[in-house]
Protein backbone atom coordinates (compact mmCIF):
# COMPACT_ATOMS: atom_id res chain seq x y z
CA UNK A 1 0.00 0.00 0.00
CA UNK A 2 3.08 2.52 0.87
CA UNK A 3 4.63 1.67 -2.29
CA UNK A 4 1.38 2.11 -4.78
CA UNK A 5 0.76 5.55 -2.81
CA UNK A 6 4.33 7.05 -3.90
CA UNK A 7 3.49 6.42 -7.20
CA UNK A 8 2.64 10.15 -8.72
CA UNK A 9 -0.58 8.68 -10.37
CA UNK A 10 -1.79 7.65 -7.11
CA UNK A 11 0.29 10.02 -4.53
CA UNK A 12 -3.50 12.21 -3.87
CA UNK A 13 -5.68 9.25 -2.91
CA UNK A 14 -5.82 7.99 0.47
CA UNK A 15 -5.42 4.54 2.02
CA UNK A 16 -9.36 3.85 1.71
CA UNK A 17 -9.38 4.19 -2.28
CA UNK A 18 -6.46 2.42 -3.04
CA UNK A 19 -6.63 -0.34 -0.81
CA UNK A 20 -8.53 -2.14 -4.25
CA UNK A 21 -6.11 -1.53 -6.26
CA UNK A 22 -3.54 -2.48 -3.48
CA UNK A 23 -4.36 -5.98 -3.35
CA UNK A 24 -4.71 -7.18 -7.57
CA UNK A 25 -1.57 -4.85 -8.10
CA UNK A 26 1.78 -6.96 -9.65
CA UNK A 27 5.42 -6.02 -9.24
CA UNK A 28 7.78 -7.56 -11.58
CA UNK A 29 11.66 -6.54 -12.91
CA UNK A 30 12.96 -6.26 -16.04
CA UNK A 31 15.93 -7.01 -17.38
CA UNK A 32 17.73 -4.30 -20.01
CA UNK A 33 16.29 -5.27 -23.36
CA UNK A 34 13.31 -7.77 -21.82
CA UNK A 35 10.01 -6.93 -23.46
CA UNK A 36 7.50 -5.32 -21.12
CA UNK A 37 4.78 -5.58 -23.42
CA UNK A 38 4.64 -6.85 -27.03
CA UNK A 39 2.38 -5.07 -29.95
CA UNK A 40 -0.77 -6.97 -30.46
CA UNK A 41 -1.03 -8.62 -27.21
CA UNK A 42 -4.47 -8.90 -25.98
CA UNK A 43 -3.35 -7.76 -22.63
CA UNK A 44 -5.50 -5.25 -20.82
CA UNK A 45 -3.06 -4.26 -17.62
CA UNK A 46 -2.29 -0.59 -16.94
CA UNK A 47 1.20 -0.27 -15.67
CA UNK A 48 3.53 2.81 -14.23
CA UNK A 49 7.04 2.42 -13.93
CA UNK A 50 7.96 2.13 -10.34
CA UNK A 51 12.24 2.56 -11.48
CA UNK A 52 14.29 2.21 -14.48
CA UNK A 53 13.81 3.57 -17.63
CA UNK A 54 11.46 1.75 -20.52
CA UNK A 55 11.25 2.77 -24.22
CA UNK A 56 7.78 2.59 -26.35
CA UNK A 57 8.80 1.25 -29.91
CA UNK A 58 6.47 0.29 -32.69
CA UNK A 59 7.69 -2.18 -35.91
CA UNK A 60 6.85 -2.48 -39.42
CA UNK A 61 6.40 -6.35 -40.91
CA UNK A 62 9.62 -5.42 -42.86
CA UNK A 63 11.23 -4.75 -39.51
CA UNK A 64 11.64 -1.13 -39.54
CA UNK A 65 11.48 0.39 -36.09
CA UNK A 66 10.61 3.87 -34.71
CA UNK A 67 10.65 4.91 -31.25
CA UNK A 68 7.84 6.34 -30.26
CA UNK A 69 9.01 7.96 -26.38
CA UNK A 70 11.16 6.97 -23.32
CA UNK A 71 9.06 5.83 -20.02
CA UNK A 72 10.82 6.82 -16.51
CA UNK A 73 9.97 6.69 -12.94
CA UNK A 74 6.17 7.92 -12.23
CA UNK A 75 5.12 7.30 -16.06
CA UNK A 76 1.77 5.46 -16.72
CA UNK A 77 1.20 3.11 -20.09
CA UNK A 78 -1.13 0.50 -21.17
CA UNK A 79 -4.21 2.92 -20.31
CA UNK A 80 -5.58 2.47 -23.99
CA UNK A 81 -5.92 -0.84 -24.38
CA UNK A 82 -7.49 -0.37 -20.67
CA UNK A 83 -9.71 2.08 -22.14
CA UNK A 84 -11.01 0.66 -25.73
CA UNK A 85 -10.52 -3.19 -24.85
CA UNK A 86 -8.60 -3.27 -28.24
CA UNK A 87 -4.76 -4.80 -28.75
CA UNK A 88 -1.84 -3.09 -27.65
CA UNK A 89 -0.60 -0.46 -30.17
CA UNK A 90 3.37 -0.33 -29.47
CA UNK A 91 5.79 -2.67 -27.95
CA UNK A 92 7.61 -1.72 -24.21
CA UNK A 93 11.30 -2.71 -24.15
CA UNK A 94 13.02 -2.30 -20.97
CA UNK A 95 16.28 -0.29 -21.72
CA UNK A 96 18.02 -0.35 -17.95
CA UNK A 97 17.12 -3.02 -15.16
CA UNK A 98 13.41 -1.70 -14.28
CA UNK A 99 10.56 -2.32 -11.84
CA UNK A 100 6.73 -2.03 -12.98
CA UNK A 101 3.35 -2.30 -11.12
CA UNK A 102 0.80 -3.58 -13.29
CA UNK A 103 -2.79 -3.26 -12.53
CA UNK A 104 -5.73 -5.57 -14.19
CA UNK A 105 -8.12 -2.84 -16.18
CA UNK A 106 -10.90 -3.65 -14.62
CA UNK A 107 -10.23 -2.72 -11.02
CA UNK A 108 -8.10 0.34 -12.96
CA UNK A 109 -10.60 1.78 -14.75
CA UNK A 110 -13.05 1.32 -11.48
CA UNK A 111 -11.16 3.38 -9.49
CA UNK A 112 -10.33 6.19 -12.40
CA UNK A 113 -14.12 6.55 -12.73
CA UNK A 114 -15.42 6.70 -9.24
CA UNK A 115 -14.35 10.33 -8.16
CA UNK A 116 -13.75 13.46 -10.41
CA UNK A 117 -10.07 13.68 -9.51
CA UNK A 118 -9.16 10.43 -10.62
CA UNK A 119 -10.52 10.42 -13.77
CA UNK A 120 -9.58 14.13 -14.20
CA UNK A 121 -5.95 12.47 -13.55
CA UNK A 122 -5.91 10.16 -16.27
CA UNK A 123 -7.80 12.67 -18.95
CA UNK A 124 -4.84 14.96 -18.01
CA UNK A 125 -2.55 11.96 -19.01
CA UNK A 126 -4.20 10.94 -22.19
CA UNK A 127 -3.86 14.86 -22.84
CA UNK A 128 -0.35 15.28 -22.57
CA UNK A 129 -0.49 11.69 -25.02
CA UNK A 130 -2.28 13.23 -27.79
CA UNK A 131 -0.44 16.78 -27.83
CA UNK A 132 3.00 15.14 -27.99
CA UNK A 133 2.24 12.74 -30.86
CA UNK A 134 0.39 15.90 -32.79
CA UNK A 135 3.35 17.48 -32.13
CA UNK A 136 5.86 14.47 -33.42
CA UNK A 137 3.42 14.06 -36.12
CA UNK A 138 3.12 17.50 -36.88
CA UNK A 139 7.38 17.64 -37.38
CA UNK A 140 7.00 14.36 -39.92
CA UNK A 141 4.68 15.67 -42.22
CA UNK A 142 6.21 18.98 -42.12
CA UNK A 143 9.73 19.26 -41.50
CA UNK A 144 12.61 17.95 -43.65
CA UNK A 145 15.11 15.45 -42.07
CA UNK A 146 17.57 19.00 -40.69
CA UNK A 147 15.10 20.11 -38.92
CA UNK A 148 13.55 17.06 -37.71
CA UNK A 149 17.19 16.24 -36.67
CA UNK A 150 17.57 19.57 -34.93
CA UNK A 151 14.29 19.31 -32.95
CA UNK A 152 14.97 16.05 -31.59
CA UNK A 153 18.55 16.99 -30.49
CA UNK A 154 17.28 20.21 -28.53
CA UNK A 155 14.41 17.80 -27.35
CA UNK A 156 16.99 15.56 -25.87
CA UNK A 157 19.53 18.25 -24.80
CA UNK A 158 20.22 19.85 -21.57
CA UNK A 159 22.11 22.68 -20.10
CA UNK A 160 25.78 22.12 -20.52
CA UNK A 161 27.85 24.56 -17.75
CA UNK A 162 29.90 26.08 -20.40
CA UNK A 163 27.10 27.53 -22.49
CA UNK A 164 24.48 26.26 -24.93
CA UNK A 165 23.25 22.36 -24.85
CA UNK A 166 24.46 18.72 -24.86
CA UNK A 167 22.77 15.25 -25.15
CA UNK A 168 24.62 13.31 -23.19
CA UNK A 169 25.36 10.26 -23.92
CA UNK A 170 25.74 10.91 -27.62
CA UNK A 171 22.57 8.98 -29.23
CA UNK A 172 23.39 6.18 -31.89
CA UNK A 173 22.59 6.73 -35.08
CA UNK A 174 20.26 4.31 -35.52
CA UNK A 175 18.47 5.23 -32.76
CA UNK A 176 18.41 9.18 -34.15
CA UNK A 177 16.98 8.11 -37.31
CA UNK A 178 14.18 5.62 -35.76
CA UNK A 179 12.66 8.90 -33.76
CA UNK A 180 12.41 11.06 -37.10
CA UNK A 181 11.70 8.06 -39.35
CA UNK A 182 14.94 8.33 -41.45
CA UNK A 183 18.17 6.28 -42.11
CA UNK A 184 21.11 5.77 -39.89
CA UNK A 185 23.03 7.06 -43.13
CA UNK A 186 20.94 10.65 -43.89
CA UNK A 187 21.22 10.96 -39.68
CA UNK A 188 25.16 10.68 -40.42
CA UNK A 189 25.04 13.03 -42.73
CA UNK A 190 22.97 15.64 -41.65
CA UNK A 191 24.95 15.77 -38.15
CA UNK A 192 27.79 15.92 -40.54
CA UNK A 193 26.55 19.24 -41.93
CA UNK A 194 25.51 20.73 -38.53
CA UNK A 195 29.02 20.85 -37.76
CA UNK A 196 30.02 21.83 -40.44
CA UNK A 197 27.69 25.18 -39.96
CA UNK A 198 29.23 25.59 -36.42
CA UNK A 199 25.23 24.22 -34.99
CA UNK A 200 26.96 20.97 -33.44
CA UNK A 201 29.91 19.21 -32.12
CA UNK A 202 30.45 15.89 -32.51
CA UNK A 203 32.39 14.87 -29.20
CA UNK A 204 33.22 10.93 -27.03
CA UNK A 205 31.23 12.79 -24.37
CA UNK A 206 28.17 13.95 -26.55
CA UNK A 207 26.50 16.31 -28.86
CA UNK A 208 26.94 19.63 -27.64
CA UNK A 209 24.70 22.68 -29.43
CA UNK A 210 26.31 25.54 -29.10
CA UNK A 211 24.26 27.75 -30.84
CA UNK A 212 20.88 26.70 -29.49
CA UNK A 213 18.56 29.98 -30.55
CA UNK A 214 20.10 29.44 -34.44
CA UNK A 215 19.34 25.63 -33.88
CA UNK A 216 15.51 26.79 -32.26
CA UNK A 217 15.15 29.20 -35.86
CA UNK A 218 16.05 26.99 -38.19
CA UNK A 219 13.39 24.26 -36.79
CA UNK A 220 10.87 27.32 -36.67
CA UNK A 221 11.75 28.33 -40.03
CA UNK A 222 11.17 24.49 -41.43
CA UNK A 223 7.47 24.96 -40.56
CA UNK A 224 7.19 27.68 -42.83
CA UNK A 225 4.35 29.42 -41.22
CA UNK A 226 2.41 26.14 -40.29
CA UNK A 227 0.38 26.26 -36.99
CA UNK A 228 2.33 24.26 -34.47
CA UNK A 229 0.36 21.68 -32.44
CA UNK A 230 -0.43 21.31 -29.34
CA UNK A 231 -3.77 23.72 -28.82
Amino acid sequence: MDELSRLPFFRSFDRAALEPLATVARWRGYAPGQTVIEAGDPSREVALVVEGELRVVTRSSGGHEMILAELRAGSLFGEIAAIDGGQRSASVVALTRARVCSIAAAPFMAFALSTPEASHHLMRCLAALVREKDARLMELAVLPVRARLAALLLRLSRPRERGGRVVSPPPPHHELASRIGTRREVVSRTLSALQRDGLAELTRGGVVLPRVEALEAEVEAGYGGAPRPGA
